[in-house]
């Protein structure tokens, strides 16, 4: 069944739109459960073997590592999934494990599903909530009107290096510990919990391992799984034929379809990261569990005209930090000057 949301934005589709996505709403709780368990139980092993492995050598710690991010950043796409209400029919159950997981990935549940809500309902439009829960965009005539501060101060954000080596990890780390403007009180409430969990398992790991070790095991994984999964937030919006318009022209179906991209990874990747890839489909209607948007993009030729990113065409999305609101498209910095 459609959110309120998505059927007020679905007008200006076609006639047919919700009849395609409404064909794969339906969860499958035992589906869910098998997903679940074939992804806790070997990043749990995974954990075994990177503490087994500090007998012989940090090298293979380290190379058991990527795998175990790998796992974690699968962990973060089922919470999101449950964060739609798409992983289970029963709210409870996505609720329940939305909360269990978003622990797991250093991410407080409520408040998370709040932002993201957000940047569902407002992908594409420039409006003023443009940047919560996504990465901050300035047009090139707002660039060009900041003082040279805020242009140097957005630019840094911008940097990949800042964005993904320190952005990623200090976003989980740190800003997950404070709770969205919001007058939701079980969003702030959220947010706290999550932080107290958080501080027992790190007590409780430091007990039985020693800080040490717990640092030696849990830095690393943290810090791939951190950088990897903003880096997939990040690059299906942020490439060079993106969709952006002021409200008065936006249109939620083309934002959808051409603003959020089908990044076309190998299977297994595919996999590791819960179809994330198949980005186009997951906004158009965010209640299809990502189980089912390998399905949908088969059998609907509508969904095969997206966007598509390679991971070798997405690293060049890396250059890309403003939208030319006169070529309708993301350009770079030095393109921006130049224009000027």
């Amino acid at each position: 069944m459609l959110t309120s949301d998505e059927v007020v934005q679905s007008r200006a589709a076609p006639p047919n739109w919700l009849g395609i996505v409404s064909k794969y709403h339906t969860p499958d709780v035992r589906i869910g459960l098998w997903q679940i368990a074939i992804t806790l139980v070997p990043y749990i092993l995974l954990w075994v073997l990177m503490y087994w492995s500090l007998n012989f050598s940090y090298w293979l710690t380290l190379f058991l590592s990527l795998p175990t991010a790998l796992f974690m950043v699968r962990v973060f796409v089922i919470m999101h999934d449950c964060g739609h209400g798409a992983f289970f029919k029963s709210v409870k159950l996505n609720n329940n494990f939305g909360m269990i997981f978003g622990v797991l990935t250093w991410t407080p549940y409520y408040s998370w599903r709040h932002g993201h809500a957000i940047h569902h309902k407002n992908s594409g439009d420039l409006d003023d909530r443009r940047d919560i829960g996504v990465v901050k965009l300035f047009t090139v005539k707002e660039y060009q009107a900041l003082a040279w501060w805020q242009k140097l101060s957005y630019r840094i954000y911008r940097n990949p290096a800042f964005m993904f080596l320190f952005g990623a990890p200090f976003n989980f780390l740190i800003l997950n510990r404070f709770p969205y403007p919001t007058d939701f009180k079980r969003d702030r409430i959220s947010v706290h919990l999550t932080t107290l969990a958080l501080v027992g398992y790190v007590v409780g790991m430091i007990t039985l391992v020693g800080w040490q070790t717990y640092l030696l095991l849990q830095l690393p994984v943290f810090f791939l799984a951190t950088v990897m999964g903003v880096w997939l937030f990040y690059v299906q919006h942020q490439f060079v034929d993106t969709y952006w318009r002021l409200h008065p022209e936006w249109d939620f179906m083309t934002a959808s379809l051409q603003g959020s991209s089908f990044y076309n990874l190998p299977r297994w990747l595919h996999w590791f990261t819960a179809n994330i890839g198949f980005h186009h489909i997951h906004h158009l209607s965010s209640r299809i569990p990502y189980y089912r948007l390998q399905e949908a993009y088969r059998e609907n030729e509508l969904f095969r005209r997206s966007p598509s990113l390679t991971l070798l065409e997405s690293l060049r999305t890396l250059d890309l930090g403003l939208w030319d609101e006169d070529l309708g498209q993301m350009v770079s910095f030095s393109t921006a000057v130049v224009k000027r």
